[in-house]
């Protein structure tokens, strides 16, 4: 009889709110077998200890593959994705929701008054006013003593160079391209489990074959 393949694909990164780490938590799996499939998905491979982990267990592909194996000594198995898997445990305590509120008002002030003051700040550095006053004695031949076209169409460009920029009207999206912030999420969030499962692999906290 030929062995049964089971096709494994873990994902970087996986939060969970029970205490128990089972195989379905941590990736997706494929088998002609529905019933061998149905036992791995359900197989315990850890708990989390505060104490000792803090709530996160960086666990190898190698450790699942010998796990598996194990348990099923006729099953042959393929991975196809990450070889390090970082699982967290995250408690949602809930909240009020006067005290969400409260704080999406309060990054949301930060944001708005921080991007201002930045973009004051920058324009006071290059003297944009001195500039524009230049420009617009330069063309017209006259001093301007008050707002002119300039300022006015600057502000204009500015404004709509941030929004096709950040490729959002509101809560909507421009395009189907991801945002610069989205992007750089996505880089910072790489770069994390990277440093995650490195500093694990150091320190021999890894779930890993022997």
């Amino acid at each position: 009889m030929p062995k049964e393949t089971l096709y494994l694909k873990l994902e970087r990164n996986v939060e969970l709110m029970q205490e128990e780490i089972r195989m379905k938590d941590l990736g997706r799996f494929a088998c002609r077998d529905e019933k061998i499939l149905n036992r791995v998905k359900v197989l315990l491979v850890a708990r989390f200890d505060p104490k000792k982990d803090g709530g996160r267990k960086v666990i190898s592909v190698m450790y699942l593959i010998k796990k598996l194996t194990k348990e099923f000594p006729d099953l042959e198995v393929q991975s196809i994705g990450e070889t390090e898997v970082v699982a967290e445990r995250v408690c949602t305590p809930k909240r009020k929701n006067g005290w969400v509120f409260l704080k999406i008002c309060v990054v949301s002030g930060i944001c708005f008054f921080g991007a201002a003051f930045t973009i004051m700040a920058f324009h006071n550095d290059i003297s944009i006013i001195r500039v524009f006053d230049r420009i617009y004695t330069l063309v017209t031949g006259q001093k301007s003593d008050s707002v002119t076209v300039l300022e006015i169409s600057y502000s204009i460009g500015l404004a709509l160079g941030i929004i096709v920029f950040f490729n959002h009207i509101g809560g909507r999206r421009i395009t189907r391209d991801p945002t610069p912030i989205e992007v750089e999420m996505r880089v910072y969030e790489d770069q994390v489990n990277s440093a995650l499962t490195e500093t694990a692999d150091r320190e021999g906290k890894t779930l890993d074959a022997d």
